[in-house]
């Protein structure tokens, strides 16, 4: 149910009660949230959702990644990520066969969320429809980044983007190089201000004081972009499913 915020935002909270983006929520409601956030992005419009790894900002049309961009203080250099799943980075990242079946097994297996960066066909059906400004400051040097497991909402805002053949594009909810929020209460001012829906599912899954959100990890040479939540098990388990070591930048 909409309700009206403090800020011009319509608020949507679940009906279902719950504290923690890993409690359990019916199916029915997710779905039925989802419709309505889509209807809303698609329509031009900014939200506010909140996943397993932190709150995050989307949109889908050139505007409203502008007002992201914008309200985040967020510099262009820093591409958005795509809300997707396995068949996402199965049919639209170009990879051997066995870096997906890495992806897969990640996802399938150990239940992780993290975020996948190579290069992507970027002439593929699902980008049809997409405005070059949002395609140009989604992706970088010819590779995309797609966010892969982050918690039920989630995934099915992938899946639902995916039926509808549109894609939804965002980052984290918060000012930038700020830290990651994981309620909505402690998202900056100007950033609630700049949206039209919040989403609130309460407290994020991941939650750290270190500020983290998704791990985001260059399949090309396993060089780790951004060491985010859950890395430790991220990286024990490539080692030891795939004899990988993920690297991280020392500075």
């Amino acid at each position: 149910m909409f309700t009206q915020g403090s800020t011009m935002a319509q608020i949507l909270k679940s009906a279902h009660p719950i504290a923690n983006t890993a409690d359990a929520v019916p199916k029915e409601q997710i779905q039925n949230d989802v419709k309505q956030i889509l209807d809303l992005v698609y329509g031009g419009g900014v939200a506010i959702l909140p996943l397993d790894v932190a709150y995050a900002v989307i949109g889908s049309k050139e505007n409203a990644i502008k007002r992201i961009f914008a309200a985040k203080k967020r510099s262009y250099e820093k591409p958005s990520g795509l809300f997707s799943n396995w068949q996402f980075s199965n049919e639209i990242h170009i990879l051997p066969d066995e870096k997906r079946a890495m992806i897969r097994e990640i996802i399938d297996q150990e239940k992780l969320p993290f975020s996948v960066v190579a290069p992507f066909k970027k002439d593929h059906s699902f980008f049809k429809d997409v405005d070059p400004f949002v395609i140009q400051n989604s992706s970088k040097a010819n590779t995309i980044d797609m966010l892969l497991n982050a918690g039920d909402l989630h995934n099915e805002i992938a899946r639902q983007s995916w039926e509808a053949g549109t894609p939804v594009f965002g980052s984290s909810a918060n000012t930038s190089l700020m830290g990651s929020k994981y309620r909505v209460e402690d998202i900056e001012p100007e950033v609630l201000n700049a949206v039209d829906l919040i989403v609130d599912y309460g407290l994020s899954k991941y939650h750290n004081n270190l500020g983290r959100s998704s791990t985001i990890i260059d399949f090309s040479d396993f060089s780790v972009i951004r060491v985010g939540v859950v890395f430790d098990q991220l990286k024990s388990a490539f080692k030891s499913r795939f004899n990988v070591d993920l690297k991280v930048n020392p500075h």
